[in-house]
Order: C-alpha cells, then sequence, then structure tokens
C-alpha cells in the first residue's frame, strides 16, 4: 500500500487538462474499513490538500456523526475520490472529475483496502462509475 499511495500522490496523468496542475488528494490505508468515493477535489481542498477540507465535509462529517480525528484517521474511512485533482471552474460549479483517474486507480486501491466494510458512493460521478 506504501507504493501505491507515493505512485498515487505523484500522479500527472491529466496534468495538462488542469487549471491548476496535479495536486492529488486523497487518504487510505490497507486498514480502512469505510470508502468514501466522491466527485473531486473543489478548489479548498487543492489549496489545502486534505480531502473534505470544506463546507461539503463539514456536512459529511456531521452527516456520518464522527469527529476531525475520527473522519482523518486512514485506518477508519479510506478517500478515494472519482478524480484525485481539483478539475476547475465551469459556468455552474466545478467542473466534472476527469474520467481518466477513476479507471486508473481504483481497482488498485480496492486490491490494496482489505479491510473495507463499507463504501459510501457521494454523488452522481460516483454512483455512475
Amino acid at each position: 500500500m506504501i507504493d501505491l499511495l507515493g505512485t498515487a500522490s505523484q500522479c500527472t496523468l491529466c496534468a495538462e487538462q488542469l487549471p491548476l496542475g496535479a495536486k492529488p488528494v486523497f487518504s487510505a490505508s490497507k486498514s480502512s474499513r469505510i470508502l468514501i468515493v466522491g466527485q473531486a477535489p473543489g478548489l479548498a481542498v487543492h489549496n489545502s490538500g486534505i480531502p473534505w477540507d470544506d463546507k461539503s465535509g463539514s456536512n459529511l462529517r456531521d452527516w456520518l456523526a464522527v469527529d476531525h480525528v475520527q473522519f482523518y484517521n486512514p485506518d477508519i474511512f479510506g478517500i478515494v475520490p472519482m478524480a484525485f485533482c481539483y478539475p476547475g471552474r465551469g459556468k455552474s460549479g466545478d467542473l466534472p472529475p476527469s474520467k481518466e483517474c477513476a479507471p486508473q486507480w481504483h481497482n488498485k486501491f480496492l486490491a490494496e483496502m482489505n479491510q473495507l466494510e463499507l463504501i459510501l458512493l457521494i454523488g452522481k460521478y460516483a454512483q455512475d462509475y
């Protein structure tokens, strides 16, 4: 898993189409029990480098009834979005996640995360995939 985390954190697969360049944001552990698959990092998350570090993350933590310590413990929650990098802004919000990321990375993460008990698919892109 350490090799996978290192390799994924250096991913530049779609860097040319990203307005702010590649800056993968995710969190996972071989021991993660719950996997959260969302859309893609927003601008605030791109800037902080911390998954779900925005209003939607606050809402999600409230909905899950967990605090920051629990949520950001990768042995409890793995966070592997549909795209690891901020896709940019469109006319009515952030652009959709890049289509290259999930096929490149998701099966690799799932193969390593052998303690998963639950996968939460947050949003249409994750649910459709």
